[in-house]
């Protein structure tokens, strides 16, 4: 039986979005959220989700590695009765046990490299659990060939390696029924972790683009799992990913990790971009580690490249040397300087670059003629397609071209080796290689320069090594296009695309001093023994638990249909107000007051009318109609435009500008609050904003009374926000000895005059009614900007003021679900709403009002 919530998100991924509507309007939520711990308020799968409120014990902890493939290699005994198994020693997800801790369980789930007739599915299962503590996924032929030929191969890896579906023959069209087959696969491998899941215990870590939706299938289970992911290819620039028709469901469901993961600071950054620009979340760095802010949780953004193992690096060229086959290829190369290549044939490997940057350098450098050789290991792929075939015909044609162009007997400058390489034979290559050469156009880490470095070092006490006593060296000419690049700072970086400065570099490489090439080496092997896999794996789990802590201080519900699925966490002190409470005690107060916001609190940020509605100004009147309240709207906008806007509301306090002109009511002139009338400043910032908003498409200036901003809210998200920090900069330099403040706010800039604070405008109300002997019993405060944030401080600190009674009923309400000195929220200003229409209903009337009061006499 499928359950409904998986349902949902195969709906969602074959496009049946009308469904999923009607879903959501037959079900809604409640008014407040009054249960602590993990809820799932719009999952029919709610019985069956698990959490604790207490943190796992570190003795009982687990990790369970999910990939494609697990780390094995598989074959058909003999007699064709039954599988054989051992363990893929080239597998990267096999060493990084190493760097986890001695007592830690490892568990693998993935598929494997091979068909297993379902007949022997289950005796295959319990076998590789038992002997391996692997659990595999078996996906059904017609999946598994959609799923990864087809998404995973067509669609996703070219696009992460910048190739756009131009053509049917060059990217491939986005196929519907491949995006369903890739979300079914991901279901399937979820359902395999939850087999041997504890989720109380267990570390979940999710490895490469194969299963970018799975974290959403197990967050929905489990909203307190420990989870992370990790993306082995690069990401692409936010032009290049929002291409994708399914770009925000994955973004989405990447975000149901707690920590995800990228090789450089590129790949991450592209990923915040996109999430900035599709999403429209904010990230910020603390302390050197970057969190993505979504939904009350921060999900963590790693940057680490990996490394290599340097034991298997060791055994594999122990074993060459025992077989003799590094002394063959020294005789075979005796007198030659050998450039080596060693790449999987596709078509970002950038091979044919290389041949022609070789045969480029034979040109340009005939000293080279007979004496350099570049030795090209192309590794076969797993998939085999119309571009394979062009490849291989472009690399066969290059190479006997240059051979028979520079060739003679003897010597040949092109050694093309297409068949299978064992990582032994790999590693001798490497040992006579005087210099390596990557010419990736786009690749994701690529571990041969590693790999190279590791092996020139020799063997540490090896009897084996002749050379162990030989100054080491190792020479480097790598793309600038790959992950590991910018962590060779040795290295000749080059633009593979430019031919001959690529054979420019592999001349300098092997033409540099002795001297040089060693302590370019020396610093390499430092960095590459240093940061091996090992030394990854321990920083991403390190960093996995220190992103889950929050997991057990913040109560946790999820939320959403299919791909919207999202765990929102919360503060225990901060949760959603609930309207029958604050009925209960704005019946039973005596003097209230009132602030509300109004640009994103009683009217959407968004809104092209700016004016209150009929119904707005229905509720107020009536909430002000009450002589035991005062209320008033407290904005950054100018006396005139709330003036008119609200001038049906004659009772209604204003606070214009930030609180620098204040209004008790209709019959009252404006009061300022600020005694600084000097506004000469103004000249100095206006030519600053002006200057930014020139280079600035889509911003715009608008000056008030007291204060001058800048607004981008029409401009570029990404340009926009880097425009607003460096102005910031710029003003708070230019403005340094004027009376005013700089601030930053919701897609604005703003410069007003020092002390003037929406947190002053409730003080002063306080202290007034005070004062008159009307000291408030009730304060309600809502808003949704950092200017808020002061009343909300304010309102804290008036309670030990005196302004204040101990017993005052105080409702500071934020909108939106985000950090915030108030202690409750509303989700949209449609709850602020609703929630002061309820107010209005239960105001008593002047006249009721007056009765009562003749009553109590």
């Amino acid at each position: 039986m499928i359950s409904r919530s998986y349902t949902n998100l195969l709906d969602l991924a074959s496009g049946n979005f009308p469904t999923m509507g009607r879903e959501r309007e037959r079900r809604r939520m409640p008014r407040v959220m009054t249960v602590p711990g993990s809820i799932c308020e719009l999952d029919d799968d709610q019985a069956n989700s698990v959490s604790s409120e207490n943190p796992s014990s570190l003795a009982g902890d687990r990790m369970i590695i999910v990939a494609n493939l697990l780390p094995l290699k598989a074959k058909r005994r003999p007699d064709n009765k039954g599988w054989s198994f051992s363990w893929n020693e080239d597998s990267l997800l096999l060493r990084l046990k190493d760097g986890l801790p001695e007592d830690m369980e490892v568990l693998y789930v993935g598929s494997l490299c091979v068909d297993v007739d379902p007949i022997e599915q289950d005796d295959v299962s319990n076998y590789l659990l038992d002997k391996f503590r692997c659990v595999p996924a078996f996906l059904p032929p017609n999946i598994v060939e959609k799923y990864y030929e087809g998404f995973c191969k067509r669609h996703l890896w070219p696009l992460f390696h910048y190739m756009l579906p131009f053509s049917p023959d060059h990217g491939g069209r986005f196929d519907r029924s491949m995006w369903e087959a890739y979300v079914s696969a991901n279901k399937l491998f979820s359902q395999k972790v939850v087999e041997v899941l504890n989720p109380e215990d267990d570390f979940v870590w999710i490895h490469d683009y194969h299963l970018m939706v799975l974290p959403t299938f197990l967050r929905r289970r489990f909203n307190r799992l420990r989870m992370g992911f990790f993306l082995h290819s690069p990401f692409p620039s936010s032009e290049i990913y929002r291409t994708l028709p399914v770009r925000e469901e994955i973004l989405k469901a990447l975000l149901c990790a707690d920590i995800v993961g990228f090789h450089t600071f590129d790949y991450a950054r592209h990923f915040l971009s996109c999430c900035s620009r599709m999403l429209g979340l904010e990230y910020q760095s603390k302390r050197g580690y970057i969190g993505l802010e979504y939904y009350g949780r921060t999900v963590g953004i790693k940057i680490m490249p990996v490394g290599i193992h340097m034991g298997h690096i060791e055994s594999m060229k122990k074993l060459a040397a025992k077989e003799l086959m590094l002394k063959a290829l020294k005789q075979q190369f005796e007198g030659k300087t050998v450039l080596l290549g060693a790449d999987d044939l596709d078509i970002f490997k950038g091979i044919n670059l290389k041949l022609l940057a070789m045969e480029q350098m034979l040109k340009q450098h005939p000293k080279w003629q007979g004496q350099a050789v570049l030795v090209q290991i192309a590794n076969p792929t797993r998939g085999k397609g119309v571009d394979f075939e062009e490849i291989q015909a472009e690399i066969s044609e290059s190479c006997k071209r240059i051979n028979k162009q520079f060739g003679k007997p003897g010597y040949e400058p092109i050694v093309y080796i297409d068949r299978p390489v064992s990582s032994s034979e790999r590693m001798a290559y490497y040992s006579i290689a005087e210099c390596v050469v990557v010419t990736a156009v786009r690749d994701g880490m690529n571990l041969t320069p590693y790999e190279y470095i590791a092996c020139r070092q020799g063997m540490s006490g090896s009897e084996a090594d002749s050379d162990v006593d030989e100054p080491k060296k190792s020479m480097l000419v790598v793309s600038e296009f790959i992950g590991c690049s910018p962590s060779l700072s040795g290295a000749i970086r080059v633009n593979p695309w430019n031919v001959e400065a690529t054979a420019e570099a592999m001349n300098e490489a092997i033409s540099m001093a002795e001297p040089e090439k060693q302590l370019r080496h020396e610093k390499h092997y430092r960095y590459v023994s240093t940061h091996d896999v090992a030394y990854w794996a321990r920083s991403f789990l390190q960093d996995m638990e220190r992103t889950c802590m929050d997991h057990f201080r913040k109560r946790c519900y999820g939320i959403g249909l299919g791909f919207g699925f999202r765990v929102v966490a919360l503060d225990p002190n901060f949760r959603k107000l609930s309207i029958d409470d604050i009925e209960s005690a704005y019946i039973k107060s005596k003097s209230r007051a009132i602030f509300l916001d109004y640009d994103g609190t009683m009217m959407p940020q968004n809104s092209l009318i700016k004016s209150p509605s009929p119904e707005v100004i229905s509720i107020l009147n009536k909430i002000c109609g009450d002589p035991n309240n005062t209320v008033f709207i407290v904005s950054g906008r100018g006396r005139d435009s709330l003036s008119k806007w609200f001038s049906p509301c004659r009772k209604l306090g204003l606070a214009a500008e930030h609180g620098y002109f204040v209004r008790w009511s209709q019959d009252l002139e404006w009061q300022t609050c600020s005694q600084n009338s000097d506004f000469g400043w103004m000249h100095l910032a206006e030519p600053v904003m002006q200057s930014y908003t020139d280079s600035t498409d889509g911003s715009c200036i608008e000056k008030k009374e007291s204060a001058i901003v800048w607004q981008y809210r029409d401009a570029d998200t990404g340009f926009g926000f880097s425009q607003a920090k460096e102005m910031l900069d710029h003003l708070e330099s230019v403005l340094a000895n004027e009376p005013v403040a700089v601030k930053s706010g919701q897609f604005i800039v703003e410069v007003k005059p020092q002390g003037v604070t929406k947190g002053l405008v409730a003080e002063k109300i306080f202290t007034s009614l005070a004062e008159k002997g009307k000291m408030a019993d009730f304060v309600l405060c809502i808003g949704d900007d950092r200017s808020d944030e002061d009343m909300f401080e304010i309102i804290g600190d008036a309670l030990s003021r005196n302004i204040l009674s101990y017993d005052t009923k105080v409702f500071a309400c934020t909108v939106g679900q985000k950090p915030s000195k108030a202690k409750y929220y509303l989700d949209d200003t449609s709850e602020v709403r609703l929630m002061l229409e309820s107010l209005a209903e239960a105001t008593l009337t002047p006249a009721t009002s007056d009765e009562e009061a003749d009553n109590s006499d």
